[in-house]
């Protein structure tokens, strides 16, 4: 799995039939490739529920966001995946097929919330407007193979 993680002072997604918005907290951009397993979502789960990417009263990045009683806005994004090493057309056949990329998707977001996160979600397989207002700015990609950090 690859997921963009961003630190926001807030974000929204929007699309026909949604409208989600966080405050401060998370915004992550999900990727699930193939061969991706449950022990990918639980690693990169509890890694970004821990990450200590937010500044404690000395401005070190000391706390988490659970900590800073953030959220989180989740959005799957398969072309984290994209291919671009022949032509200039990229090619998608690392990700992982739709329905099996959706179910991971979401056990993801269930790990999240394991962790007492308030996590909000975009619409799977369609367009959406993203609004990220990013803070720092702080983006820092994770990537997972075989369920182990990369």
């Amino acid at each position: 799995m690859k997921i963009v993680v961003q630190r926001v002072k807030s974000a929204a997604v929007t699309n026909t039939s949604i409208h989600h918005e966080i405050s401060q907290g998370l915004c992550l951009l999900v990727g699930v490739g193939q061969g991706d397993t449950i022990a990918d979502v639980e690693a990169l789960a509890k890694k970004i529920a821990n990450a200590r990417i937010f500044e404690d009263e000395a401005g070190k990045l000391n706390l988490n966001v659970q900590q800073i009683e953030g959220e989180v806005l989740s959005i799957s994004q398969f072309t984290l995946y994209a291919d671009v090493k022949k032509g200039n057309r990229p090619g998608f056949s690392n990700a992982m097929a739709p329905d099996e990329a959706n179910a991971l998707y979401e056990k993801f977001n269930d790990a999240l919330r394991n962790f007492n996160l308030t996590v909000k979600t975009g619409d799977f397989g369609t367009d959406m407007l993203i609004d990220i207002q990013n803070d720092g700015p702080v983006t820092i990609i994770y990537e997972t193979e075989n369920g182990k950090i990369v």
